[in-house]
C-alpha cells in the first residue's frame, strides 16, 4: 500500500495544484511510482481519461507530471457548474445528475465510499499518493459532510501539509488561524506547513518562519519562491482568465469570455505563439474590429452561455466580422452556436426550449443525455495535417454544412464548414497542441520553432528542480504513511 500526504490550502488558488504537480515531476525523477489524488475538484476545465472517463485538468497535468495515463481514480468526484447555483456531478469520470448546491451539500456524504474505493485503486499501484485539497481548509461552515478536505483525510488517516501563499499578505495568519479555527481532531492530521509564491530574499522570512514552528508546534517547509514559467502550464481554475489575454505577434484572435467558459486551455498554444495577439473579450467590451479570427470556446451550458453573447451584443459584432471577410472557429459548445438552432428538449442544460443560433452555419444541434466522451486522431481536411483531440461533449449535430467537414476521424466526417471556408466549427477541444496543424492554421504568424507539448514537458522538469532546490523533499516524504484504508 502507498504511502500517502495530502496538501490543503489555507484558501483557494494558493498553489496547491502546482505544488503537487512539481512533486509527483520530482518523485517520478527519483525512480519512485507516484500518483496524483483529489477527492472532490470543481472546474469545467476537464480531460479525457485512458479508462474512458473525465477528471479535472489539474489531475490530468499532475497525472503528465508522474508520467502515468490520467484515470477517472484520479479525482472520482467532478463538479463542473452549469449556472450560479447548481453542478453536472460527474462520478468516476461518468455525468451522474445535475444538481443544486442546496441538494449536493446535503447529499455528498453519501459519495464518500466511492472517493476512498477510488484512493484505495490508486494506493495498490504506486508508493505516493499524494493528494490535494480542494478550496480553503478553514472553511468550517462546509466540515459536515465534507469529502474534500478534512473529511477525507480522517476518513484515510492521511497527513497533511498546510500551504499558505505569502504573495497575497497575511501568511502567517492564515495559517495560525486556520489552525485555530478548524476542529482540534482535524488540527491533528496538519504535520507542517508550507510557505509558497515568496518574491524576493528567502532569508527575510527567517523570523516568520520561527515564529509559525513556535506557535504551531510544527516544521515550516519552504518558502518556495515564485517559478514564473508556471504560466505556461495547463490552467483549470477560470481565476486564470483575469490576465490571460496576451501578444504582440500581427495575427489578432479574439475569444469571447462567456460566463461558462470551458475547456480554456484550448487557447493556450495560441497565446504560445509570438506571431499571435490574443484577446479575451470582457463583458462590457466590443469583440476588436482589427481581429482577424473570432474563436468561440467551449462552454458547460451552451443555451445560456449563446443568450449572454447575445446580450452583450457579441453576435452582431461576430457577423459584422464574418461579413467584412473575418474568420470564425467554434470549438464544442461555439461551434453549436454557430449553428441555426440548439434545441434542449429533456431540459439538459436547463429549462427544455430551442434556441436561434448565430446562423453562420446551416446546421442543426439537439442536447442529448449521453456524454460523449473519447480521444480521437484526425485529418485536418484543408491541410491534411494530422491532429489529436477529444470529444466531451452532449448533443448531435446536423445540417448540409456537414458536408464539409472541418476533419476526418477515420473515414467519418468531423465538424463543419460554411461554402465560403470562413466559418469553421468542431468537436474537437484540444487540436491546437498539435504543432503542424497549428502552423498550417495559423499560416505565417506560426512559429517554426514552438513545439508546444515538448515546452510543457520542459516547464514540468523546471518546477521538479525548482523544489528539489527549495523545498526538503526527503524531510517532506518522511512525513507521508501508508493509509489505513
Amino acid at each position: 500500500m502507498a504511502k500517502a500526504l495530502m496538501f490543503m490550502g489555507t484558501g483557494s488558488d494558493v498553489g496547491k495544484s502546482l505544488i503537487v504537480a512539481g512533486l509527483c515531476r520530482a518523485l517520478s525523477n527519483r525512480g519512485l511510482s507516484v500518483a496524483p489524488f483529489k477527492p472532490q475538484n470543481m472546474s469545467n476545465n476537464a480531460a479525457i481519461t485512458q479508462d474512458g472517463g473525465e477528471i479535472g485538468r489539474a489531475q490530468a497535468l499532475q497525472a503528465r507530471a508522474a508520467r502515468r495515463a490520467p484515470v477517472t481514480a484520479m479525482n472520482p468526484v467532478l463538479l463542473k457548474p452549469e449556472g450560479e447555483t447548481g453542478s453536472q456531478v460527474v462520478v468516476r469520470g461518468r455525468r451522474r445528475a445535475s444538481l443544486s448546491a442546496r441538494q449536493y451539500w446535503a447529499d455528498r456524504a453519501q459519495l464518500l465510499p466511492e472517493v476512498l474505493d477510488a484512493f484505495r485503486d490508486l494506493s495498490e499501484s504506486a508508493d505516493y499518493v499524494l493528494v490535494e485539497g480542494a478550496g480553503s481548509a478553514s472553511e468550517v461552515n462546509l466540515r459536515s459532510g465534507d469529502i474534500a478536505n478534512f473529511g477525507f483525510a480522517r476518513a484515510a488517516d492521511i497527513p497533511v501539509v498546510l500551504i499558505g501563499d505569502i504573495h497575497r499578505g497575511g501568511v502567517i495568519a492564515s495559517i495560525v488561524g486556520t489552525l485555530a479555527v478548524i476542529d482540534p481532531e482535524d488540527a491533528k492530521l496538519v504535520r507542517a506547513s508550507l510557505i509558497n509564491r515568496f518574491f524576493g530574499d528567502p532569508a527575510l522570512f527567517e523570523t516568520g518562519k520561527a515564529f509559525l514552528e513556535t506557535r504551531t508546534g510544527l516544521p515550516c517547509l519552504g518558502p518556495v519562491p515564485h517559478f514564473n514559467r508556471a504560466a505556461r502550464l495547463p490552467a483549470e481554475d477560470a481565476l486564470a482568465l483575469a490576465n490571460y489575454s496576451g501578444g504582440q505577434g500581427a495575427f489578432h484572435i479574439a475569444v469571447p469570455r462567456l460566463p461558462r467558459i470551458a475547456n480554456f486551455d484550448d487557447l493556450d498554444p495560441l497565446r504560445a505563439e509570438p506571431g499571435v495577439t490574443l484577446t479575451l473579450v470582457q463583458p462590457g467590451e466590443p469583440i476588436p474590429r482589427q481581429a482577424d479570427l473570432v474563436l468561440l470556446p467551449g462552454s458547460k451550458a451552451t443555451r445560456a452561455d449563446l443568450a449572454a453573447l447575445q446580450a452583450q451584443g457579441w453576435d452582431g459584432d461576430i457577423r459584422a466580422h464574418h461579413r467584412v471577410g473575418g474568420l470564425v472557429l467554434g470549438i464544442c459548445g461555439g461551434y453549436q452556436m454557430l449553428g441555426r438552432t440548439i434545441a434542449d428538449p429533456e431540459g439538459i442544460e436547463g429549462a427544455p426550449g430551442t434556441s436561434e443560433g448565430l446562423g453562420l452555419l446551416d446546421l442543426h444541434t439537439v442536447l442529448t443525455p449521453v456524454k460523449q466522451l473519447r480521444s480521437e486522431a484526425a485529418i485536418h481536411v484543408a491541410s491534411g495535417k494530422p491532429l489529436t483531440g477529444y470529444h466531451m461533449h452532449m448533443g448531435l449535430t446536423e445540417g448540409a454544412d456537414r458536408a464539409r467537414p472541418f476533419a476526418h476521424v477515420g473515414a467519418a466526417p468531423e465538424g463543419a464548414v460554411s461554402a465560403d471556408g470562413r466559418v469553421m466549427g468542431t468537436y474537437l477541444h484540444g487540436l491546437f497542441s498539435a504543432d503542424d496543424f497549428r502552423r498550417a492554421f495559423l499560416g505565417k504568424a506560426a512559429s517554426a520553432d514552438l513545439a508546444y507539448e515538448a515546452e510543457i514537458e520542459e516547464v514540468l522538469d523546471g518546477l521538479a528542480e525548482h523544489l528539489e532546490k527549495h523545498l526538503d523533499i526527503d524531510e517532506l516524504l518522511a512525513l507521508a504513511i501508508p493509509s489505513k484504508v
